[in-house]
């Protein structure tokens, strides 16, 4: 009995060092084919199964400065080959001597069981060890206008929003602090992601990306600056309709992963009038594909940076403003008041009433299909408007070119409604 015990704890141990033996040839195999790297393949490994057979013996007596010294003497060793080169190499050698100490620690991380976020750590590490070039050349496209945003993105999620109560006040409960800029960081994040996307080049590689881009950061801003585009250009006249039908359907998308994040219980239900619409307007789109003309490079859609204070806290207002509208018009009116205000405030913002309907549902203030119909109202009302764009700014040509896909796109929705 007690020989079983021992092989299985013997095999046990043996696939600890055989995972660790792993990650140190991960890491090891891509500082291997880098000139530059003073540590290769070999080193690796054997670091990685030093990391693992330290903190075997630092369980075994009991202590932790035997892992310390390890980790140490993995140090020194280091720097002492590093001295001792004689390669005429400007680059120092930092990172390879990072990804050492980091291949020591995780084939520690392995002995005390923690073998799934050693090889996840260890795949993220070869990444960016991996992608260097890339993320070097990300860095350069970087402007201070990117920095700025992203800086005040962390202001509105680390600093904000911690310190706003988690509560409910107000009539109703509606109001919660926490869960209002909450909201703002979701749509904040989402908007970003597509604003520096949009200013890192996206004009550069065609109307699908730069509408599904601009989509992202702010579908009526991109109607209205293709609006002018179209009116401008004649040539554009196809490729504008095509950006602004795009950037139409990336709103039903956008809905969607709002839907997941906040209330994923009414996404089955919201998919059906959504994903309906969304596939209406792709056939749309694809039936005129065949007129793009190509043009060397899109012209890219004004935008504000959408993580500034003055922006967030705009919305947050928006927001809150609809959310008690909503639910004090449902109290009173039932869901036709609730529809009015989806309808009156779809025309400016969809996410503002989309947020507050689904916060309604949360506080089962309102039914599943109220809340998606709302939702649906509101889309409909903002493609009203982004219409009405189109035809006061780009004129009765470029009406014609988008209509049909605005149609079959709310004939979509409206018969996913239908449908529930």
């Amino acid at each position: 009995m007690e020989t079983s015990f021992l092989q299985a704890s013997n095999i046990e141990t043996l696939q600890q060092f055989v995972t660790s033996l792993a990650i140190g040839l991960l890491i090891g195999l891509e500082r291997e084919r880098n000139p530059s790297a003073k540590a290769g393949l070999r080193t690796f490994a054997l670091v990685a199964l030093f990391g693992t057979l330290t903190a075997m013996l630092t369980s075994k007596v009991g202590s932790p400065w035997l892992l310390i010294a390890g980790l140490c003497i993995v140090g020194l060793m280091i720097i002492a080959a590093y001295f001792n080169s004689t390669a005429e190499d400007p680059d120092p050698g930092t990172t390879t001597i990072a990804a050492l100490l980091l291949c020591y620690s995780l084939g520690a991380l392995v002995w005390y069981g923690q073998a799934r976020l050693a090889i996840m750590l260890a795949i993220t590490t070869t990444i960016l060890l991996y992608f260097k070039p890339e993320l070097r050349g990300m860095t350069q496209r970087l402007t201070r206008r990117d920095l700025v945003s992203m800086l005040q993105f962390l202001v509105l999620t680390f600093i904000v929003l911690p310190i706003l109560p988690d509560q409910n006040y107000g009539p109703y409960g509606a109001f919660n602090p926490y869960q209002v800029w909450m909201m703002v960081v979701l749509i904040s994040g989402l908007s970003l992601a597509g604003y520096i996307a949009l200013h890192w080049g996206g004009s550069r590689y065609g109307p699908v990306l730069i509408g599904f881009l601009g989509g992202v950061v702010s579908s009526t801003a991109t109607t209205l600056a293709y609006a002018r585009h179209g009116r401008d250009n004649e040539s554009m006249l196809h490729l504008s309709a095509t950006v602004i039908l795009i950037a139409s359907q990336v709103v039903l998308l956008r809905l969607l992963v709002i839907s997941a994040v906040i209330a994923p219980a009414v996404l089955p239900k919201l998919m059906l009038p959504m994903g309906t619409g969304l596939v209406f307007g792709i056939l749309a789109t694809l039936l005129g594909w065949k007129k793009l003309k190509s043009i060397a490079e899109l012209p890219k859609p004004s935008s504000t940076n959408p993580t500034e204070i003055p922006a967030a806290l705009s919305f947050a207002l928006i927001y809150v403003v609809i959310l008690l509208s909503a639910a004090w018009l449902s109290d009173i009116a039932g869901h036709k008041g609730l529809y009015a205000v989806a309808a009156f405030s779809g025309l400016t913002d969809v996410d503002a009433i989309t947020l507050s309907s689904l916060r309604l549902f949360d506080l089962e203030k309102m039914s599943g299909v109220h809340a998606i119909t709302s939702i649906a109202i509101a889309f409909l009302a903002n493609m009203l408007l982004k219409f009405a764009l189109v035809f006061f700014i780009g004129g009765k040509q470029l009406a014609k070119h988008v209509v049909i896909g605005f149609i079959v796109m709310c004939a979509g929705v409206g018969l996913g409604l239908l449908m529930l």
